[in-house]
């Protein structure tokens, strides 16, 4: 208990000064009434007596019982956002996992017209390039590493409101809420850049960082499902022109697109 008084905040010593006070006034004011209904007809001296430890013991019962109260449900609330946040985080790279991510985005597409700027955005799939060749030639610890390196380099590049996910090994999924074509392309190309120039050193040598990006804009209702094909299709034809590039594609009412054979392309 001292630690989790120690460390608390400006804004959580308020809150807990706050409740401690209400719950002992409120206890105070039922204390007072009750003595005031039956002791009413008692003499004055002995009334007064009676209010005085109406006021007293509230004070000194229910301060310390309110305080700590108080603090465990403070220290509840942060232990359960704790496990919130443990359960919807990757836990190598700190952004969202697989799991949680979706079901962001699922949830923001899904908003009512007008409700969320997610009836217009964009979503970016980014995929390490040759890190099958990271991890069989530095191993995979330097494989972790560059994963993290990766990661933080997007969370840099992105907005506060944007969501970043690891959807699985060395891919990363990207949703822009209400992004146009052109800036899901500027934020992919400073996404890219900036894991290119990324400095990476796996055994004291200076090695080379790159991703391939597909990315989908769209307009209208979409789901997570068809998004993700789509960006899927655009990194697909990112890898195949040579990796270390942008692919992306404008789905606009209506979108029309010829399935591509998936490749295990790294």
């Amino acid at each position: 208990m001292l630690a989790s008084v120690r460390g608390m905040s400006r804004q959580g010593w308020w809150q807990l000064a706050r409740w401690t006070v209400l719950g002992t006034l409120g206890c105070i004011a039922i204390s007072v009434a009750y003595n005031a209904i039956v002791f009413w007809n008692y003499p004055s001296a002995a009334f007064r007596q009676g209010l005085l430890s109406a006021i007293v013991l509230p004070i000194v019962l229910a301060g310390p019982l309110f305080f700590y109260l108080t603090l465990k449900l403070r220290e509840l609330a942060i232990a359960n956002h704790k496990l919130t946040v443990l359960a919807s985080t990757d836990s190598l790279t700190g952004v969202l996992n697989r799991g949680a991510f979706a079901a962001r985005v699922g949830a923001l597409l899904e908003r009512p017209a007008g409700a969320s700027a997610a009836s217009a955005g964009a979503f970016l799939l980014i995929d390490a390039d040759h890190f099958k060749a990271i991890n069989d030639h530095h191993g995979h610890e330097h494989g972790d590493q560059a994963l993290r390196l990766i990661a933080a380099a997007i969370r840099t590049t992105v907005r506060k409101n944007d969501l970043v996910g690891r959807l699985g090994g060395e891919e990363f999924g990207v949703f822009l809420p209400g992004a146009t074509y052109a800036n899901a392309m500027a934020v992919a190309e400073r996404i890219r850049t900036q894991i290119e120039q990324t400095p990476f050193r796996p055994d004291d040598r200076l090695s080379r960082l790159s991703v391939s990006i597909g990315g989908a804009s769209f307009q209208g209702g979409r789901g997570f499902d068809e998004l993700f094909r789509i960006a899927d299709e655009r990194l697909y034809v990112a890898k195949h022109a040579g990796r270390n590039r942008v692919s992306m594609a404008q789905m606009l009412e209506t979108v029309s697109t010829r399935p591509t054979p998936s490749a295990a392309l790294h």
